[in-house]
Protein backbone atom coordinates (compact mmCIF):
# COMPACT_ATOMS: atom_id res chain seq x y z
CA UNK A 1 0.00 0.00 0.00
CA UNK A 2 1.15 3.54 -0.42
CA UNK A 3 2.48 5.55 2.30
CA UNK A 4 -0.20 8.33 2.17
CA UNK A 5 -2.82 6.14 1.98
CA UNK A 6 -1.87 3.77 4.53
CA UNK A 7 -1.35 6.64 6.56
CA UNK A 8 -4.74 7.83 5.70
CA UNK A 9 -6.04 4.53 6.60
CA UNK A 10 -4.79 4.03 9.80
CA UNK A 11 -6.09 7.41 10.87
CA UNK A 12 -9.51 6.10 9.98
CA UNK A 13 -9.26 3.33 12.42
CA UNK A 14 -11.03 4.97 16.08
CA UNK A 15 -8.48 4.28 18.44
CA UNK A 16 -9.36 6.77 21.01
CA UNK A 17 -8.06 6.07 24.18
CA UNK A 18 -10.41 4.91 26.59
CA UNK A 19 -11.04 2.77 25.24
CA UNK A 20 -8.30 2.51 22.96
CA UNK A 21 -9.40 -0.60 20.53
CA UNK A 22 -6.25 -1.22 19.06
CA UNK A 23 -7.00 -4.31 17.98
CA UNK A 24 -8.88 -3.50 14.54
CA UNK A 25 -5.55 -1.75 13.64
CA UNK A 26 -2.97 -3.81 14.59
CA UNK A 27 -4.49 -6.79 12.98
CA UNK A 28 -5.05 -4.69 9.79
CA UNK A 29 -1.37 -4.23 10.06
CA UNK A 30 -0.33 -7.57 11.25
CA UNK A 31 -1.80 -8.88 8.24
CA UNK A 32 0.55 -6.42 6.16
CA UNK A 33 3.37 -8.10 7.87
CA UNK A 34 2.31 -11.41 7.46
CA UNK A 35 1.97 -11.48 3.81
CA UNK A 36 5.38 -9.34 3.40
CA UNK A 37 7.07 -12.47 5.18
CA UNK A 38 7.24 -11.23 8.90
CA UNK A 39 6.87 -13.47 12.06
CA UNK A 40 3.62 -11.76 13.57
CA UNK A 41 2.59 -12.76 17.11
CA UNK A 42 -0.15 -10.68 19.08
CA UNK A 43 -0.03 -10.04 22.81
CA UNK A 44 -3.13 -9.41 24.38
CA UNK A 45 -3.45 -6.65 26.83
CA UNK A 46 -7.36 -6.36 27.46
CA UNK A 47 -10.61 -7.27 25.31
CA UNK A 48 -10.24 -5.70 21.99
CA UNK A 49 -6.69 -4.32 22.70
CA UNK A 50 -3.53 -6.39 22.02
CA UNK A 51 0.03 -5.25 21.10
CA UNK A 52 1.55 -6.61 17.84
CA UNK A 53 5.28 -7.73 17.54
CA UNK A 54 6.60 -8.73 14.12
CA UNK A 55 10.33 -10.32 12.96
CA UNK A 56 11.54 -9.87 9.57
CA UNK A 57 12.75 -13.10 7.59
CA UNK A 58 16.06 -11.89 8.84
CA UNK A 59 15.96 -11.85 12.41
CA UNK A 60 18.05 -14.83 13.82
CA UNK A 61 20.60 -14.77 11.21
CA UNK A 62 23.19 -13.99 14.05
CA UNK A 63 23.42 -10.00 13.54
CA UNK A 64 21.39 -7.93 16.50
CA UNK A 65 17.91 -6.47 15.35
CA UNK A 66 17.13 -3.04 15.11
CA UNK A 67 13.60 -2.38 17.00
CA UNK A 68 11.03 -0.25 15.39
CA UNK A 69 8.55 0.98 17.78
CA UNK A 70 5.29 2.67 17.83
CA UNK A 71 1.61 3.17 19.36
CA UNK A 72 -1.78 2.32 17.69
CA UNK A 73 -3.42 4.43 20.23
CA UNK A 74 -4.45 8.43 20.59
CA UNK A 75 -5.70 10.73 22.70
CA UNK A 76 -9.57 12.31 22.96
CA UNK A 77 -10.62 14.73 20.71
CA UNK A 78 -11.08 17.36 23.05
CA UNK A 79 -14.33 19.43 23.92
CA UNK A 80 -13.44 22.24 20.61
CA UNK A 81 -15.11 20.95 17.23
CA UNK A 82 -13.05 20.10 14.48
CA UNK A 83 -12.89 21.67 11.05
CA UNK A 84 -11.97 18.27 9.64
CA UNK A 85 -14.08 15.07 10.34
CA UNK A 86 -11.44 13.39 13.04
CA UNK A 87 -11.17 10.14 11.48
CA UNK A 88 -11.49 11.33 8.28
CA UNK A 89 -8.13 11.14 7.11
CA UNK A 90 -8.68 14.25 4.91
CA UNK A 91 -5.72 15.21 2.37
CA UNK A 92 -5.49 19.26 2.19
CA UNK A 93 -2.74 21.92 0.84
CA UNK A 94 -0.36 19.03 1.62
CA UNK A 95 -1.34 17.79 4.74
CA UNK A 96 -3.09 15.30 6.41
CA UNK A 97 -5.63 16.10 9.07
CA UNK A 98 -7.01 13.43 11.88
CA UNK A 99 -6.67 12.11 14.97
CA UNK A 100 -3.74 10.62 15.47
CA UNK A 101 -2.23 11.87 12.21
CA UNK A 102 1.20 13.50 13.93
CA UNK A 103 0.67 11.57 16.98
CA UNK A 104 1.41 8.72 15.71
CA UNK A 105 -0.13 7.33 13.12
CA UNK A 106 2.13 8.36 10.10
CA UNK A 107 4.97 7.04 12.18
CA UNK A 108 3.56 4.05 12.19
CA UNK A 109 2.70 3.51 8.49
CA UNK A 110 6.44 4.91 7.60
CA UNK A 111 7.80 2.42 10.23
CA UNK A 112 5.48 -0.82 8.97
CA UNK A 113 6.81 0.25 5.10
CA UNK A 114 10.38 0.51 5.44
CA UNK A 115 10.36 -2.38 7.34
CA UNK A 116 8.72 -4.12 4.47
CA UNK A 117 10.89 -2.83 1.89
CA UNK A 118 14.63 -3.69 4.32
CA UNK A 119 13.35 -6.80 6.29
CA UNK A 120 14.84 -9.06 3.94
CA UNK A 121 18.47 -8.40 4.18
CA UNK A 122 17.86 -6.22 7.32
CA UNK A 123 16.97 -7.54 11.00
CA UNK A 124 13.65 -5.39 12.34
CA UNK A 125 11.59 -6.57 14.85
CA UNK A 126 8.40 -4.07 14.98
CA UNK A 127 6.59 -3.38 18.27
CA UNK A 128 3.00 -1.60 17.64
CA UNK A 129 1.37 -1.03 21.33
CA UNK A 130 -1.32 -0.38 22.79
CA UNK A 131 -2.19 1.85 25.74
CA UNK A 132 0.80 4.46 25.32
CA UNK A 133 -0.87 7.61 26.07
CA UNK A 134 -2.62 6.38 29.61
CA UNK A 135 1.03 5.04 30.79
CA UNK A 136 2.98 2.80 28.36
CA UNK A 137 0.56 0.17 29.23
CA UNK A 138 0.81 -2.57 26.40
CA UNK A 139 4.80 -2.45 26.40
CA UNK A 140 4.87 -2.91 30.07
CA UNK A 141 2.59 -5.77 29.37
CA UNK A 142 4.88 -7.04 26.83
CA UNK A 143 8.35 -6.78 29.22
CA UNK A 144 5.95 -8.68 32.11
CA UNK A 145 4.90 -11.23 29.86
CA UNK A 146 8.68 -11.66 29.42
CA UNK A 147 8.31 -11.80 25.17
CA UNK A 148 10.50 -9.29 24.92
CA UNK A 149 13.64 -10.88 22.83
CA UNK A 150 17.45 -9.32 23.47
CA UNK A 151 19.86 -7.95 23.01
CA UNK A 152 18.81 -5.62 20.39
CA UNK A 153 20.92 -3.35 18.57
CA UNK A 154 18.82 -0.35 18.81
CA UNK A 155 15.85 1.38 18.84
CA UNK A 156 13.50 4.29 17.11
CA UNK A 157 10.48 5.41 18.71
CA UNK A 158 8.58 7.14 16.06
CA UNK A 159 7.02 9.77 17.94
CA UNK A 160 6.42 13.28 16.45
CA UNK A 161 9.44 15.22 16.53
CA UNK A 162 9.48 16.61 12.98
CA UNK A 163 11.96 14.05 11.84
CA UNK A 164 14.30 15.40 14.43
CA UNK A 165 16.53 12.80 16.41
CA UNK A 166 15.83 12.64 20.43
CA UNK A 167 18.01 11.05 22.44
CA UNK A 168 15.83 10.64 25.60
CA UNK A 169 13.43 11.53 27.61
CA UNK A 170 12.03 13.28 31.06
CA UNK A 171 9.95 10.82 32.94
CA UNK A 172 6.66 10.92 34.48
CA UNK A 173 5.51 10.28 38.28
CA UNK A 174 1.94 11.05 38.94
CA UNK A 175 0.68 11.25 42.63
CA UNK A 176 -2.64 11.27 44.28
CA UNK A 177 -2.17 13.61 47.63
CA UNK A 178 -4.69 13.07 50.32
CA UNK A 179 -5.52 15.28 53.43
CA UNK A 180 -7.96 13.94 56.13
CA UNK A 181 -9.22 16.66 59.02
CA UNK A 182 -12.29 16.67 60.54
CA UNK A 183 -15.64 18.02 59.88
CA UNK A 184 -17.91 20.51 61.46
CA UNK A 185 -20.16 23.50 60.90
CA UNK A 186 -18.64 26.08 59.01
CA UNK A 187 -20.14 28.84 61.50
CA UNK A 188 -17.52 27.13 64.07
CA UNK A 189 -14.61 26.09 61.79
CA UNK A 190 -12.57 25.83 65.37
CA UNK A 191 -14.14 22.60 66.00
CA UNK A 192 -12.88 20.98 62.94
CA UNK A 193 -10.28 20.27 61.14
CA UNK A 194 -9.56 21.82 57.55
CA UNK A 195 -8.34 19.29 55.00
CA UNK A 196 -8.75 21.68 52.42
CA UNK A 197 -5.79 23.89 54.16
CA UNK A 198 -3.58 20.99 54.93
CA UNK A 199 -3.48 20.38 50.68
CA UNK A 200 -3.20 23.72 50.08
CA UNK A 201 0.05 24.19 52.64
CA UNK A 202 1.34 20.98 51.15
CA UNK A 203 0.96 22.27 47.34
CA UNK A 204 2.80 25.42 48.35
CA UNK A 205 5.50 23.75 49.79
CA UNK A 206 5.67 21.14 47.00
CA UNK A 207 5.57 23.97 44.72
CA UNK A 208 8.70 26.19 46.38
CA UNK A 209 11.13 22.94 44.96
CA UNK A 210 13.50 23.90 42.51
CA UNK A 211 15.15 20.80 41.78
CA UNK A 212 18.07 22.55 41.39
CA UNK A 213 20.29 19.63 42.59
CA UNK A 214 19.01 17.47 40.07
CA UNK A 215 19.38 18.84 36.56
CA UNK A 216 20.21 16.40 33.50
CA UNK A 217 22.95 17.62 31.20
CA UNK A 218 20.86 16.45 28.50
CA UNK A 219 16.82 17.13 30.49
CA UNK A 220 17.46 20.21 32.32
CA UNK A 221 15.81 20.28 35.58
CA UNK A 222 12.76 18.13 36.88
CA UNK A 223 9.25 19.80 36.99
CA UNK A 224 6.66 19.91 39.02
CA UNK A 225 3.18 20.61 38.31
CA UNK A 226 -0.83 20.25 40.66
CA UNK A 227 -2.96 19.57 37.78
CA UNK A 228 -5.68 18.78 40.04
CA UNK A 229 -7.38 19.89 43.31
CA UNK A 230 -10.72 19.04 45.21
CA UNK A 231 -12.44 19.21 48.49
CA UNK A 232 -15.34 19.44 50.33
CA UNK A 233 -19.38 19.23 49.68
CA UNK A 234 -20.70 22.37 50.40
CA UNK A 235 -20.01 25.54 51.60
CA UNK A 236 -21.30 25.62 54.92
CA UNK A 237 -19.19 22.90 56.21
CA UNK A 238 -15.34 22.16 57.80
CA UNK A 239 -14.23 19.76 54.60
CA UNK A 240 -12.69 16.54 55.66
CA UNK A 241 -11.10 15.30 52.92
CA UNK A 242 -9.23 16.79 50.28
CA UNK A 243 -7.24 15.27 47.17
CA UNK A 244 -4.59 16.76 44.71
CA UNK A 245 -3.14 15.34 41.93
CA UNK A 246 0.73 15.93 41.19
CA UNK A 247 2.44 15.55 37.93
CA UNK A 248 6.28 15.42 38.16
CA UNK A 249 8.28 15.46 35.47
CA UNK A 250 11.67 13.38 36.07
CA UNK A 251 15.37 12.68 35.02
CA UNK A 252 17.78 10.16 35.20
CA UNK A 253 19.96 10.03 38.07
CA UNK A 254 17.01 10.99 40.88
CA UNK A 255 14.83 7.42 41.32
CA UNK A 256 11.72 7.68 41.73
CA UNK A 257 11.70 6.19 45.55
CA UNK A 258 14.15 9.01 46.48
CA UNK A 259 11.70 11.43 44.46
CA UNK A 260 8.95 10.34 46.37
CA UNK A 261 10.67 10.62 50.24
CA UNK A 262 11.94 14.12 49.16
CA UNK A 263 7.86 14.68 48.39
CA UNK A 264 6.90 12.99 51.46
CA UNK A 265 9.81 14.55 53.75
CA UNK A 266 8.73 18.32 52.33
CA UNK A 267 4.91 17.56 53.02
CA UNK A 268 5.24 16.03 56.86
CA UNK A 269 2.25 14.62 58.04
CA UNK A 270 -0.21 17.20 55.93
CA UNK A 271 -1.34 14.25 53.27
CA UNK A 272 -0.74 11.56 52.05
CA UNK A 273 0.60 9.95 48.88
CA UNK A 274 -0.79 7.34 46.54
CA UNK A 275 0.93 6.48 43.15
CA UNK A 276 -1.13 6.66 39.84
CA UNK A 277 1.61 6.35 36.86
CA UNK A 278 5.61 5.61 37.64
CA UNK A 279 7.39 5.95 34.31
CA UNK A 280 11.32 6.51 34.09
CA UNK A 281 13.03 8.67 31.74
CA UNK A 282 16.11 7.41 30.12
CA UNK A 283 18.97 9.24 28.08
CA UNK A 284 21.21 7.56 25.63
CA UNK A 285 24.86 8.60 25.06
CA UNK A 286 25.27 11.04 22.43
CA UNK A 287 29.02 9.72 22.00
CA UNK A 288 27.68 6.15 20.84
CA UNK A 289 28.49 5.60 17.26
CA UNK A 290 24.90 4.28 16.08
CA UNK A 291 23.76 7.67 17.45
CA UNK A 292 25.98 9.97 15.51
CA UNK A 293 25.03 8.20 12.18
CA UNK A 294 21.52 8.22 12.72
CA UNK A 295 22.20 12.22 13.30
CA UNK A 296 24.21 12.08 9.78
CA UNK A 297 21.89 10.38 8.12
CA UNK A 298 18.47 12.70 9.24
CA UNK A 299 20.65 15.91 8.81
CA UNK A 300 19.67 16.43 5.05
CA UNK A 301 16.37 16.17 5.90
CA UNK A 302 16.42 18.94 8.53
CA UNK A 303 17.11 22.69 8.17
CA UNK A 304 20.01 21.89 10.81
CA UNK A 305 22.47 19.24 12.24
CA UNK A 306 21.16 17.69 14.71
CA UNK A 307 22.75 18.11 18.29
CA UNK A 308 21.87 15.90 21.39
CA UNK A 309 18.08 16.91 22.41
CA UNK A 310 15.65 14.96 24.74
CA UNK A 311 11.82 15.02 25.14
CA UNK A 312 9.49 16.68 28.27
CA UNK A 313 6.80 14.14 27.17
CA UNK A 314 7.58 10.32 28.08
CA UNK A 315 7.44 7.58 25.69
CA UNK A 316 7.46 3.75 24.91
CA UNK A 317 11.43 4.29 25.05
CA UNK A 318 11.94 4.21 27.95
CA UNK A 319 10.59 0.90 29.43
CA UNK A 320 11.60 -0.36 25.91
CA UNK A 321 15.20 0.77 26.89
CA UNK A 322 14.94 -0.85 30.24
CA UNK A 323 13.67 -4.05 29.02
CA UNK A 324 16.60 -4.47 26.57
CA UNK A 325 19.41 -3.36 28.63
CA UNK A 326 19.48 0.06 27.38
CA UNK A 327 20.71 -0.16 23.80
CA UNK A 328 21.02 3.45 22.39
CA UNK A 329 17.45 4.41 21.46
CA UNK A 330 16.14 7.56 19.12
CA UNK A 331 12.99 9.22 19.16
CA UNK A 332 12.48 10.00 15.30
CA UNK A 333 8.71 10.29 14.14
CA UNK A 334 7.21 12.61 10.94
CA UNK A 335 4.59 13.86 13.23
CA UNK A 336 5.08 17.76 14.38
CA UNK A 337 5.52 17.98 17.35
CA UNK A 338 3.15 21.24 18.14
CA UNK A 339 -0.04 18.92 16.94
CA UNK A 340 0.42 16.42 19.20
CA UNK A 341 -3.38 16.18 21.21
CA UNK A 342 -4.09 19.29 19.31
CA UNK A 343 -7.72 19.94 17.99
CA UNK A 344 -7.53 19.42 13.92
CA UNK A 345 -4.12 17.52 14.09
CA UNK A 346 -2.42 17.49 11.14
CA UNK A 347 1.01 15.76 9.33
CA UNK A 348 2.77 17.24 6.44
CA UNK A 349 3.34 14.90 3.99
CA UNK A 350 6.40 15.73 3.19
CA UNK A 351 7.53 14.61 6.63
CA UNK A 352 5.75 11.14 6.25
CA UNK A 353 7.76 10.42 3.05
CA UNK A 354 11.27 11.55 4.87
CA UNK A 355 10.85 9.72 7.41
CA UNK A 356 10.57 6.47 5.53
CA UNK A 357 13.68 7.16 3.66
CA UNK A 358 14.89 7.76 6.93
CA UNK A 359 13.91 4.59 8.83
CA UNK A 360 15.10 2.63 5.91
CA UNK A 361 18.65 4.18 5.82
CA UNK A 362 18.53 3.62 9.72
CA UNK A 363 17.68 -0.27 9.22
CA UNK A 364 20.86 -0.71 6.70
CA UNK A 365 23.49 0.73 9.04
Amino acid sequence: MDLIELTRRLIRFETINPPGNEEACARFLGHMLADGGFRVTYHALSPGRVNLMARSPAVGGGEKPTVLSGHLDTVPLGSTAWQYDPTGAHRVDGRIYGRGASDMKSGVAAMVLAALAEGADAPVTLILSAGEETGCEGVRALAAQGVLEGPVRALVIGEPTANYPLIGHKGAFWLELEARGRTAHGSQPELGENAIGKAAEAVRRLMAIDFENHAHPLLGRPTLNVGTIQGGININSVPDRAVAGLDVRTVPGLGHGALRALLEECCGDLVRFRIMADMEGFASDPRNPWIQQVFDLAAPYLDESPVPRGAAYFTDAAPLAAAYDYPPAVILGPGEPSQAHQTDEFVIIRRIEDAISIYRAILRL
